[in-house]
C-alpha cells in the first residue's frame, strides 16, 4: 500500500467540512431546553429540565439561587432555589448540574435543573427557561447536536434510541454494545480498507509511469474479503429486528381448551379470566414476556367458533385477525377430547403461519394419547392449570426462532433497517466492481463502484449523510433526548 494515503486525508477533511455545514444548519437557532424525564401526575420523585447552548449558563444564573459560597464551576452540583427573575417568587427547591463544553453530552454548555417530580414544577421551570433565552428542543435535538459536534457517530446515536426503547435485557445489552462502538468500529475499518484500495487505484491513474503495475490479484482478494465482512454484518439484520420489535405470539383454539390458563401460567399472573364456561374470553388479552432474551407479546384470543352472540362474534373476528398477524401461532387443543372438527377448521385457517400445537390438559388425558394431523411438526404438551410444560413451550418457541436462522443470545451487534439498506448498497457496489475487474474495464470504472461502497458505508456511521436522513433518524427520539 502507499505510504501516504491522500484519499483518506481528503475524505476526513470532507467529513469535517460536512459536519460543520450541517452544524450551522441545525444549530444556528441557539440554546435549547426540554424536560428530560417522564412527566406523570403524582409519580416520580425527580424531574429534570435540560438546557444546552451558549446561553445555558447565563439562564441558570438568572433563575437559580445558590445560598452560601457554592462555586459555579463545571461538573459540580449546586443546591438552591429556582425563582422567577422578575417577581422573585419561589418556583422550586432544586439541584443544578453544570457541565461546561466540551465535557458534556452535546459538547456545548449544558445545565440541568433537578426539580421535584410530577407536572407543575418541571413545566414552570421549562417555561422560565423559554422566557429567558432558550427555545423548546425538537425531538432528538440534544443527541443530534452530540452527533454534529463529533461526540457520537450515527450508529451510537441510533443505539441511544434503541437503549431507551429496549424491551428486554438482551436488547438493552445489544444497544449498549452499539453505544460503545462495536458496530461503528468494524464499519469504519471496512470503509478505511475501501479507501486504501481506492488510493492504490487512483495512484496508478495519476502516476502510472512512476509506480509499479497494479497487482490485480491483491485487489480482487481484498475486495472479496471486504465483501465477506459486509455480508457477515448484514446477516445480523434479522437479529436486530427481532430484539427491537419482539415476537408476536397468538394463542388460538376453540373455547374452553385452556388458552387463558396457558397465558396465566406462562405470564405468572391472572391476566385472563379462567372459568369452566366456554366463551369466557370475549376480547384479545395481551401480556408482555421475555423468552431467551427476546421480547414476546402474547395474545390470548377468544375461542374461535360459530356463535349468535354479537359480542362474542366480534371477539372471534378479532381472534382471527390476531392469528393472521402473529409471527407465531400456538394452536391449543384439549387432550381430553382429542382432535375435533372444530380444531381442524381452526387449523385450516392458521396452518399457513408458523405454528406450534399445544396439547393442553395432559394431566386429564386418556393413556392412548391424542391424534392430530401428521403435517404438524412442532408439538408441546402442557397442563397449564398445574403450571406444567411452560419450559418446554419456551424451548419450542426458541427452536422455531432459531430455525429461521435468528439467534436470540450473545449478540454483540445487530443492525437496524437503515443500516442494512446501506450495507446492501455497499455489497452491490463491491460486486459490481468485481464484475468490472473481470471484464477488464479501465481503472476509472473500478473507482466509480468503489466510491459507491465508500459512500454507503459512510452513511452508516455518518461520514456520508444528508439532512433528510438526519431528520428521519432523530424524529424518532423523545424531545428531552
Amino acid at each position: 500500500m502507499l505510504p501516504f494515503n491522500f484519499s483518506t486525508i481528503k475524505d476526513r477533511f470532507n467529513v469535517l467540512v460536512k459536519r460543520a455545514q450541517m452544524s450551522q444548519i441545525f444549530a444556528t437557532t441557539g440554546t435549547i431546553a426540554a424536560i428530560a424525564t417522564a412527566v406523570v401526575p403524582q409519580q416520580g420523585s425527580v424531574g429534570i429540565v435540560r438546557v444546552s447552548g451558549l446561553q445555558a449558563t447565563s439562564i441558570a444564573q438568572t433563575l437559580f439561587f445558590a445560598p452560601g459560597r457554592q462555586v459555579w464551576e463545571s461538573h459540580r452540583i449546586l443546591y438552591g432555589y429556582i425563582r422567577h427573575p422578575q417577581t422573585q417568587q419561589l418556583v422550586d427547591e432544586a439541584l443544578l448540574l453544570i457541565m461546561k463544553a466540551p465535557r458534556s453530552y452535546t459538547r456545548e454548555d449544558v445545565v440541568e435543573f433537578h426539580c421535584h417530580g410530577g407536572i407543575m414544577a418541571v413545566q414552570q421551570v421549562l417555561q422560565l427557561c423559554l422566557e429567558n433565552g432558550a427555545r423548546l428542543a425538537q425531538p432528538g435535538e440534544f443527541t443530534l447536536r452530540a452527533f454534529l459536534n463529533g461526540r457520537l457517530d450515527l450508529t451510537q446515536a441510533e443505539s441511544i434510541a434503541d437503549l431507551v426503547g429496549a424491551r428486554s435485557p438482551q436488547a438493552a445489552q445489544t444497544a449498549l454494545a452499539g453505544l460503545q462502538g462495536k458496530l461503528a468500529h468494524p464499519i469504519r475499518q471496512l470503509r478505511a480498507s475501501c479507501l486504501d484500495v481506492l488510493a492504490e487505484i487512483e495512484a496508478r491513474i495519476d502516476f502510472e509511469e512512476d509506480l509499479p503495475p497494479l497487482d490485480h490479484k491483491v485487489i480482487i482478494s481484498e475486495i472479496e474479503r471486504i465483501s465477506a465482512d459486509v455480508s457477515r454484518i448484514l446477516a445480523t439484520a434479522d437479529k436486530g429486528e427481532l430484539l427491537r420489535t419482539g415476537l408476536k405470539v397468538a394463542i388460538v383454539g376453540r373455547p374452553n381448551v385452556g388458552k387463558s390458563s396457558l397465558l396465566n401460567a406462562w405470564s405468572r399472573s391472572d391476566r385472563a379470566i379462567v372459568t369452566e364456561l366456554p366463551g369466557t374470553t370475549r376480547d384479545v388479552v395481551e401480556s408482555q414476556l421475555v423468552v431467551g432474551g427476546i421480547p414476546v407479546q402474547v395474545l390470548d384470543t377468544a375461542g374461535i367458533r360459530e356463535t349468535q352472540d354479537q359480542v362474542e362474534k366480534i371477539g372471534v373476528e378479532r381472534s382471527r385477525r390476531a392469528a393472521s398477524a402473529a409471527d407465531l401461532v400456538l394452536l391449543t387443543i384439549d387432550a381430553q377430547t382429542d382432535w375435533t372438527a372444530a380444531d381442524q377448521e381452526i387449523y385450516e385457517q392458521v396452518q399457513h403461519r408458523p405454528l406450534i400445537l399445544v396439547i393442553n390438559k395432559i394431566d386429564l388425558a386418556s393413556p392412548e394419547g391424542v391424534q392430530y394431523p401428521k403435517s404438524i411438526n412442532h408439538i408441546v404438551k402442557t397442563a397449564a392449570a398445574q403450571n406444567e410444560g411452560i419450559e418446554a413451550l419456551e424451548a419450542a418457541i426458541l427452536e422455531q426462532v432459531q430455525a429461521g436462522k435468528v439467534q436470540a443470545a450473545d449478540l454483540d451487534l445487530a443492525i437496524n433497517q437503515r443500516q442494512a439498506a446501506a450495507l446492501v448498497k455497499a455489497k452491490t457496489s463491491l460486486e459490481q466492481m468485481q464484475a468490472t475487474i473481470v471484464q477488464q474495464l479501465p481503472l476509472d470504472f473500478w473507482t466509480i463502484d468503489l466510491r459507491g461502497a465508500v459512500q454507503a458505508l459512510g452513511e452508516i456511521t455518518g461520514e456520508e449523510v444528508t439532512e433528510s436522513v438526519l431528520d428521519r433518524i432523530f424524529s424518532r427520539f423523545c424531545i428531552g433526548k
